[in-house]
């Protein structure tokens, strides 16, 4: 029964060594190109390791993710003008996506459009789709009025609160 009173002690000091000697060893792999090390000390092994795949998976997505952010912005300046003039004359109530989706202009490739430029509209009339996750949702008139322009193409991704149609009096 002396021997465990003896051993205890002997246990938190082998366990304040290997935290600094971990840490150590951690401070190693990352200041070289090792995955893994490992060190023994009479009956104390430890081995610090690191797995290399998924460092190079973290490597190439961001390879594969920079063309696609680079279209992003060159997409967004097609649908907004830069032109403080062209934005004045555009008057009228705009109607929005109330979601994230995909606008589609006609109910079918087949079909003509819900509405174009110089329609007249009833309130409640359905001005285009947005499809959000496999589901079609009408976007419909807020008012009656004439649509002024369809801000959005047919198939084209569109952003909660973007600007879809513009309507007038």
């Amino acid at each position: 029964m002396a021997d465990p009173k003896t051993t205890a002690p002997k246990l938190k000091n082998e366990a304040e060594i290997d935290t600094i000697l971990v840490r150590q060893l951690a401070d190693i792999l990352n200041d070289t190109s090792l995955t893994e090390i490992e060190v023994e000390r009479g009956e104390l092994r430890i081995r610090v390791a690191r797995e290399a795949a998924p460092v190079m998976q973290y490597a190439a997505a961001p390879a594969q993710a920079a063309p696609v952010a680079a279209a992003a912005p060159a997409a967004a300046p097609a649908s907004m003008p830069s032109d403080p003039a062209t934005i004045v004359a555009k008057s009228g109530e705009e109607v929005k996506s109330p979601m994230v989706g995909t606008a589609y202009l006609q109910a079918s490739p087949e079909a003509p459009p819900f509405v174009q430029p110089g329609d007249k509209v009833k309130k409640g009339q359905t001005l285009l789709i947005v499809e959000a996750m496999k589901t079609m949702n009408p976007i419909q008139a807020p008012r009656d009025g004439v649509v002024r322009e369809v801000l959005v193409g047919d198939a084209q991704p569109v952003e909660f609160g973007e600007p879809l149609v513009l309507l007038e009096a």
